[in-house]
């Protein structure tokens, strides 16, 4: 892009707010050490380049842009005289990162007067040190209260994710504990029964039979069908005057193993009429013996149950946290967003719905795993609290061009327009003093704009509130020096 040189006229600077105040000395340096230059349409630095110049607009119109999700978003579009950009943070040298932190175009041919960026620094340094102090404290007081603050937020979601899963994993194991000592106690009465039925009215075809029987009750635990509490209820009834019926004495006591096990009268006379020739103590002993073998598959599956959970959960805390993992990699967005919902289960509690609508044919999405996790856990934990925990939480993924979006959706009041472009700010916050920081979208924000070049909007109405977030699905890997660096800053940064 062509741009023409032009006459530096101090009083013309001296119309402009930043230099207002300027003496005539001070004015005549910039002229000297400065330059007023006329720009074509297009673009005047790109964000990311090395910061090189000091932009102050004197006439035209300009237009500043970010990338989000592979796209320009336009953040703002000005002709106000005086308006400036550029290496405005050049005064604190390489304390830090000294690029172009967005892209600058001009619209219309514009004027501009220009310091390159090692005279701004210095004209900073020499004429305002009193004010280049101010700037530098609150520039960095505000980035260390970030991280600090960052860093206790990240505590204490580390706490409350580690009660949830204590909680978590304590019913499980307590049940598999139960099962285990009651299965104890069933298996030692097997043996006892055994005994006693060796000295019983038994011969050998009987005993066959039995074990046969004792086969097919362990076959049926396996396939029980699921009831209803009303339809176990009759059937437990129906069973219990049965066995009354048939002199097993404490019937009512083992009906409901059989019932729950999917056992009927039908399956009860077959029993019966193998042992009709036995007389009713051998009968009893055998339908006590038959109640050992469905106790102990119950319990069984009871154990399996509950180890199942447990490894489940050690499973989906492994996936939350990516332990053992590269932090840079491919993945699919539904086991991430299933581990967060099972690491917040306790938090979302009963009384919230949560409905999944995952997009089947999502690819897997290049990312770090692991502070995508964070995002997903302070949008839930926005929301469970939007919805003072009652309602409707909704998680939905589709694809969106080149990207993959996910929505974390609830049934809560709603975000009021006024505060909706202030969500994302940093030490913001709606809730009380105390229960907030105003850091976790603010985190949020940074680790899918700037760490993935994504995108993070919300759209909210009452009843309907969305977080949408967008992640292109073809990023390129870092290399191992940049993973490293990124793994480093995670902790510092508040990704």
């Amino acid at each position: 892009m062509g741009n023409t040189r032009l006459i530096c006229d101090p009083n013309e600077l001296r119309k402009l707010f930043l230099f207002e105040k300027l003496d005539d000395e001070q004015l005549a340096w910039l002229c000297k050490d400065g330059r007023v230059e006329m720009f074509e349409p297009g673009l005047v630095f790109r964000e990311g380049d090395p910061a090189t110049c000091f932009y102050v607009l004197m006439e035209g119109e300009v237009r500043l842009t970010k990338m989000s999700g592979g796209e320009e978003i336009e953040l703002v579009r000005t002709e106000h005289v005086g308006s400036y950009s550029g290496a405005w943070t050049a005064y604190m040298g390489d304390k830090v990162e000294q690029t172009y932190t967005a892209s600058f175009y001009v619209t219309r041919p514009s004027k501009f007067f220009v310091l390159d960026a090692g005279t701004f620094a210095k004209m900073m340094q020499e004429w305002f040190p009193m004010a280049l102090h101010l700037l530098e404290g609150v520039f960095f007081g505000n980035r260390n209260a970030n991280e600090r603050i960052g860093q206790r937020e990240r505590l204490l979601a580390l706490g409350s994710l580690s009660a949830g899963l204590t909680h978590e994993l304590n019913n499980p194991a307590a049940a598999a504990v139960r099962a285990t000592s009651s299965l104890r106690e069933r298996v030692a009465g097997m043996r006892h029964k055994l005994k006693m039925m060796a000295h019983g009215k038994f011969n050998s075809e009987t005993m066959e039979a039995l074990a046969q029987l004792q086969e097919e009750a362990a076959a049926q635990v396996a396939k029980a069908p699921t009831l209803t509490p009303l339809e176990a209820a009759d059937r437990e009834d129906e069973l219990g005057d049965w066995l009354e019926d048939h002199s097993v004495a404490n019937g009512w006591d083992i009906a409901p193993n059989f019932v729950q096990a999917g056992f009927d009268i039908d399956w009860m006379e077959k029993v019966h009429g193998t042992l009709s020739g036995c007389g009713g103590d051998v009968f009893e002993a055998a339908m006590r013996w038959l109640n050992y073998t469905v106790e102990t598959e119950l319990l069984m599956n009871e154990i399996t149950d509950s180890t199942n959970r447990i490894s489940s959960l050690v499973n989906a805390a492994k996936q939350y946290s990516q332990m053992d993992r590269a932090p840079f990699q491919v993945v699919d967005l539904h086991d991430l967003l299933d581990s967060t919902l099972v690491m917040l289960a306790r938090k979302i509690g009963d009384d919230i719905t949560v409905v999944k609508e995952y997009d089947p044919a999502l690819p897997p999405v290049p990312c770090y795993a692991a502070e995508l996790n964070q995002v997903w856990t302070n949008l839930i934990d926005n929301a469970v609290s939007a919805m003072a925990g009652r309602g409707t939480l909704i998680v939905r993924t589709y694809r969106e061009n080149e990207c993959a979006a996910v929505e974390i959706g609830d049934s809560g009041p709603g975000i009021p327009e006024e505060i909706r472009t202030r969500i994302f700010e940093p030490f913001f916050t709606t809730k009380p003093v105390g229960e907030g920081t105003g850091l976790g979208l603010d985190i949020s924000f940074r680790i899918v704009v700037n760490k993935h070049h994504g995108d993070i909007r919300v759209e909210s109405e009452p009843g309907n509130t969305r977080f949408i977030v967008r992640l292109p699905l073809e990023v390129a890997a870092p290399d191992a020096a940049q993973s490293t660096l990124a793994a480093a800053q995670s902790t510092t940064e508040g990704n």
